[in-house]
């Protein structure tokens, strides 16, 4: 199950034909199918004198002889009639499998039955025909039911979205408007407890946002001037006007609606697998048969040839064995979906549970790819808030990143908010303003040289020790009497996602070998990120100053140590790193992530979404397996014993016990495989 799909990159492949097959039956149509059939075949059974002879008691009414021949003949043509076309599709492709299988056990039945019937043979096969039909069309109409409540993913995905929306005029009227009617640039209304009509970035307002349906977060997200959302989200608290960037299929939501029918359609090495089996399955099932038919014919028993052939021919429908992998694959691209996880390819998926290595980027997956205010620091004397509060208020003006970042630690602290006059932009070196008729100014190295400040003593020691981590370091002057005298220092870095801490913490107890993060940083820097991370020296790697060109290479030379790679970037520069590793994980909020070079797209940028990747990877295998297992090996015993191997013993087995059976086995296949719904994505808490 392994060989190719383990080196470097990802394999491509089609949908399979496979389960395919059965695209377009409608579970309704099967249902209503199973029950006329049922309340058909109920009188062929109560009026068989088999069935009389079992249970003790006689029925005799004028026609009680045309009750099977006439309700057998309805059962097989209404009730067996998607299995006979299903036969000839795959007579006419030359893809034997379950259908044809089926599709001969009847006809064979209903042929010898209808030559009793003109008294040609002493076989009557009326009520094991409608009883092999009917719980056939009992286990199609369940697995159909199965397989089209997994993929309702994808119809819950599409009623996310609302019906239409608040577009705003010129003169910022709303006036509401079918959501097919919206275009990019249009500036829209979301008044509290609506959905975001479609993607686009928030140009007035701030609300708390339930993503769940996009991330799996189920935690409303705090979003304001200048975020993203997406088509689908709720404002549960606020109103928003949003400018719409995307619409109709270059929506997220269209985007996550592709992935999951892609990974449903998808066949991985365990479907190839059942296929085979199936088509095999047909070779060995005609073989046994016309072996049966011959040596029982020759041994002189005709009518036990004829039953013992056809006994053969329905243990061997294939109905679990054609479950087994669609039905895992269908629940599983649906609980990853749920749960923000967006299988692309299912190759990807399946080769999860094999991966040993883990390659995290470092910028905007491990951290969070903007920089905040990490420490301050005064003078001795100073106050460290009044220096955060001063800074802020020069910056306030300032649209630079680390000025935006300096100016909301400010607010989350809670400090008395300052206000300066004035504002001017130093380019290249920081800004200056007055507060209170004096004036300050906050910059780096660059602004000290240029006005030729010196750092306090008491300042140096801070400066350095932030400088090892990796951090940028802005200073705060006062210009005054022709001086420039430096109160206080800020240390503002890229901070590490706390949920990345636990997200290697996972990775270690699912047994993942080696932990590898890859940054074009210095390496201080990259080694203090690992360290607050806890990446183990000796054990785990880090691979700093590494140019994104170099990323590819970097994947190669582990998979060249016989790693087995799971690379996992945000997609800005990842893509052939991600395309090279044996699984490509896109991270990225739900937005514009990298599903042309990724195998798998976390919605959210929550790193520990890779550990439910994992779980769900080895779940999902452990499920096919069982399923085949059960489903392979329930063949491989009933088919001797349909044959009459053991009738010497007086073990046999009738046409409609092997209907029995078979559905049993179809049965027990479709509850595993649902088991898959109990799988965590996440450990609890």
């Amino acid at each position: 199950m392994e060989g190719a799909e383990m080196d470097g990159g990802h394999e491509q492949h089609g949908g399979h034909a496979g389960h395919d097959k059965h695209a377009g039956h409608d579970p309704e149509a099967f249902r209503r199918k199973f029950w006329l059939s049922l309340a058909l075949t109920v009188p062929i059974v109560v009026t068989s004198h088999m069935v009389m002879d079992w249970f003790g008691y006689r029925l005799d009414f004028p026609g009680m002889a045309l009750v099977g021949p006439v309700l057998g003949t309805v059962v097989f043509a209404y009730g067996g009639w998607p299995f006979l076309q299903g036969a000839a599709r795959e007579i006419a492709d030359r893809t034997p499998g379950m259908m044809l299988l089926i599709a001969m056990a009847i006809t064979v039945a209903y042929v010898a039955s209808l030559a009793t019937a003109l008294g040609a043979f002493d076989l009557d096969f009326w009520w094991e025909l409608a009883a092999l039909v009917t719980i056939m069309l009992l286990g199609h109409w369940q697995e159909m039911k199965a397989i089209g409540q997994a993929q309702g993913a994808l119809s819950a995905l599409a009623a996310l979205l609302p019906d239409d929306a608040e577009r705003l005029d010129p003169d910022g009227q709303p006036q509401r408007v079918p959501v097919t009617e919206l275009r990019v640039d249009d500036l829209v209304l979301v008044r509290p407890g609506g959905r975001v009509p479609a993607d686009g970035r928030i140009v007035d307002g701030r609300a708390e946002l339930d993503e769940s349906m996009i991330t799996g977060e189920s935690r409303p997200v705090s979003r304001s001037d200048g975020d993203r959302v997406v088509a689908g989200t709720v404002a549960t608290d606020g109103a928003l006007r949003v400018r719409i960037e995307a619409v109709g299929d270059d929506t997220a939501l269209a985007g996550i609606q592709r992935l999951v029918a892609q990974a449903q359609q998808s066949s991985g090495r365990a479907q190839v697998l059942a296929d085979r089996f199936a088509a095999w399955l047909f070779y060995i099932a005609t073989a046994t048969a016309v072996v049966t038919l011959v040596v029982w014919t020759v041994l002189g028993n005709l009518g036990g040839a004829v039953v013992r052939t056809v006994t053969v021919l329905v243990i061997a429908c294939p109905h679990a064995l054609g479950l087994a992998i669609p039905l895992v694959i269908a629940l599983s691209t649906a609980v990853a979906a749920k749960g923000g996880i967006l299988v692309k390819d299912r190759l990807a998926l399946e080769r999860m549970r094999t991966v040993d290595t883990v390659l995290f980027d470092k910028t905007g997956t491990l951290t969070r790819g903007e920089h905040v205010v990490t420490d301050v620091a005064a003078i001795a004397g100073g106050d460290e808030a009044d220096v955060l509060a001063l800074a802020a208020a020069v910056e306030a003006d300032s649209e630079h990143p680390l000025a935006r970042a300096i100016v909301t630690a400010a607010g989350q602290r809670g400090g008395q908010p300052r206000h300066a006059t004035g504002f001017q932009s130093l380019t290249g070196r920081g800004v200056r303003a007055d507060i209170d008729g004096t004036a300050y100014a906050v910059g780096g190295p660059g602004l000290l040289r240029e006005i030729d400040a010196t750092v306090p003593d008491d300042l140096a020691g801070r400066r350095e020790e932030w400088s090892r981590r990796g951090a940028a370091v802005l200073y705060l002057l006062r210009l005054a009497d022709g001086r420039a005298d430096v109160l206080g220092a800020l240390a503002l870095a890229d901070e590490v996602r706390p949920e990345a801490r636990q997200a290697i913490a996972d990775l270690r107890e699912q047994g993942i070998r080696k932990l590898v993060m890859i940054t074009g940083d210095a390496r201080p820097v990259a080694e203090a990120v690992a360290a607050d991370l806890g990446f183990r020296p000796g054990e785990d790697e880090v691979l700093a100053e590494v140019l994104p060109a170099d990323k590819d290479d970097a994947v190669a030379d582990l998979q060249r140590r016989g790693l087995r790679v799971a690379m996992v970037g945000d997609g800005v520069n990842d893509a052939p790193a991600l395309a090279r590793a044996n699984v490509g994980i896109a991270i990225g909020a739900g937005t514009d992530v990298a599903i042309e070079s990724a195998g798998v797209v976390l919605a959210s940028s929550d790193p520990r979404g890779v550990t439910g990747v994992i779980r769900l990877s080895r779940a999902a295998y452990r499920k096919m397996i069982q399923n085949l297992a059960w489903a392979a090996g329930y063949n491989v015993v009933a088919l001797p014993l349909a044959a009459g191997v053991l009738a010497w013993a007086g073990v046999t087995l009738s046409p409609a016990v092997g209907a029995v059976l078979m559905s049993a086995s179809t049965i027990v296949v479709a509850l595993n495989a649902q088991l898959l719904r109990r799988v965590q994505l996440r450990p609890p808490g």
